[in-house]
């Protein structure tokens, strides 16, 4: 994959989850926009072109963000708080994509300029349709900045 093309960040560290939600990406034909990285340092790395990642263009950021929220290294709460810190990063939209109803974290996400906030339906086909839907909106519907 050319990292210019990257439309989707899927920032998830469970390899199931992972798979689950590029295939539904994939039923909407978005699935070849999507680089997924398994924890929160890699996702910083990515967004901000450091480490890993500094050969990437840190100019071409990816339209959406998807953000599980409990993840080893730096979490999503920390990543969404650095992304929304930032001046050129702060605009992308971020959908924080989780198992937690906690609404501690749904009040903090928010805090910090979360865009959405989604649990992660337990049953198959309504996972693939929330995310199916969740793409289909924030790349196709929503008008960015």
């Amino acid at each position: 994959m050319v990292m210019e093309e990257v439309e989707i960040l899927l920032v998830e560290d469970n390899p199931t989850d992972a798979e689950l939600t590029m295939r539904a990406l994939k039923r909407k034909n978005m699935a070849n926009q999507v680089f997924w990285v398994k924890d929160g340092a890699e996702a910083l790395d990515f967004i901000f072109a450091k480490g890993e990642f500094s050969n990437r263009n840190p100019d071409n950021l990816p339209r959406l963000i998807l953000l599980d929220l409990r993840m080893p290294k730096v979490d999503g709460l920390e990543v969404l708080h650095k992304i929304k810190a930032e001046e050129n990063t702060r605009k992308i939209p971020v959908v924080v994509l989780t198992s937690s109803k906690e609404d501690r974290d749904i009040v903090e996400s928010y805090e910090l300029g979360v865009n959405s906030y989604v649990s992660k339906p337990v049953e198959f086909d309504e996972f693939i349709d929330a995310v199916s839907t969740l793409g289909f909106y924030w790349m196709l519907i929503n008008n960015p900045p």
